[in-house]
């Protein structure tokens, strides 16, 4: 089978990746496939039309013109408002979606009848999320310089430095959820030489994570009256629960929020499957931040869209092995890898991931109250 393959440009707020390199490009021209670029959608990752071409791609002027030519679409975020009109049936889109937190998202795409795979839930045998991964990798090490920056002055923070200096002690950084990007925010944190707590609820992973870091950051079961107890004394507190392919659960309340200093610091990088965090809600790069109980709030959703250049490199390292089966199979390609199956949302113009199904189906009956009630 020989694929067209589509890579449009990112029009998300300061979304700057993009879904392909042109070493990616390269590697699928080579194989037969036919790849359409969005013109400049490579500008902001610091790849140039002229690379793309002389990778072999095709440029076009536009996303409608793009999405006219390919059938397996390419995309860092999920659709925005203005795309969703672009997909049809033929349609086969691999991005990061996060649908459990964006169920009336989901309804649109399910009319579409198009077929959507979110990065975020392809995972392994073994529970691994491999194309979750690397970004949660950089969202997690991008955390602590993020929440040092607001905690100056200037930024309105408490004018904290997370490291301290001798003779005056350093910050207090506590991460909820002892995955990668906690593990990659409390790695960092501690390079600041701040004083780190993770919490997490699997004992296993603490102990993981104690023999990791040497006893250097202090591990907590998660319990709430451990994080109602613990929050109020940090300077920095850093959501990162996944529960893959459902929304988060809050973990921290408004409550335990107010007790919080002011000009202390919450980065929730969870924001984008609901947030961990109660008083989070989504922010931009353009307008990152928020006051609540005077509070600073950062829920920049996509954080790694910052640094494009690391972010689309690594993305493609991870994405293109299951790029290169759906772009010779199709569809067909979840028959022979377990993998890409969990990592379908929307086929055949219905939710078949679970997360998506419970997310739509709460949303759907909300709704239909909503319209009772207003009859």
């Amino acid at each position: 089978m020989v694929s067209k393959i589509g890579v449009p440009k990112e029009i998300l707020d300061n979304e700057y990746r993009v879904a392909l390199t042109q070493g990616g490009v390269k590697t699928l021209v080579s194989q037969g496939h036919t790849v359409y670029v969005q013109n400049n959608a490579g500008i902001g990752s610091g790849i140039s039309d002229k690379e793309y071409i002389q990778a072999g791609a095709k440029i076009v002027p536009d996303a409608a013109s793009l999405f006219e030519r390919a059938e397996l679409i390419l995309k860092v975020k999920e659709p925005q408002d203005t795309e969703v009109q672009y997909f049809n049936k033929k349609h086969l889109l691999f991005t990061y979606l996060h649908l459990a937190a964006k169920p009336k998202l989901a309804v649109e795409l399910i009319k579409t009848g198009a077929t959507f795979i979110g990065y975020e839930t392809v995972q392994t045998d073994t529970g691994n999320l491999p194309l979750l991964t690397p970004m949660s990798e950089i969202a997690g090490r991008m955390a602590p310089q993020v929440g040092a920056a607001y905690l100056e002055r200037p930024h309105g923070g408490r004018g904290v430095l997370l490291g301290g200096v001798p003779g005056v002690e350093p910050g207090e950084v506590i991460v909820i959820g002892g995955g990668t990007v906690g593990v990659n925010a409390a790695k960092i944190a501690l390079g600041m030489e701040a004083r780190v707590t993770i919490f997490d609820r699997s004992l296993e992973r603490l102990r993981y994570i104690d023999d990791l870091f040497n006893g250097r950051a202090k591990t907590m079961y998660s319990t709430d009256h451990d994080v109602e107890t613990m929050i109020p004394h940090a300077d920095l507190v850093i959501g990162a629960v996944l529960l893959p392919g459902k929304a988060a659960p809050h973990i921290v309340t408004a409550e335990t929020v107010k007790k919080m200093k002011p000009g202390s610091v919450i980065i929730d990088v969870s924001v984008d499957q609901g947030g961990c965090i109660e008083t989070v809600h989504t922010t931009t790069h353009s307008n990152p931040t928020y006051l609540f109980a005077d509070v600073i709030h950062y829920g920049v959703a996509n954080m790694p869209g910052a640094v494009p250049w690391t972010s689309t490199h690594a993305l493609t390292n991870a994405t293109l092995p299951y790029i290169l089966k759906l772009a010779h199979s199709g569809y067909d390609a979840i028959l022979d890898d377990k993998s890409l199956e969990r990592g379908v949302n929307i086929h055949d113009g219905r939710a078949v991931h679970p997360g998506v199904v419970e997310a739509v189906r709460h949303f759907s009956k909300a709704a239909l109250l909503d319209k009772i009630k207003k009859k």
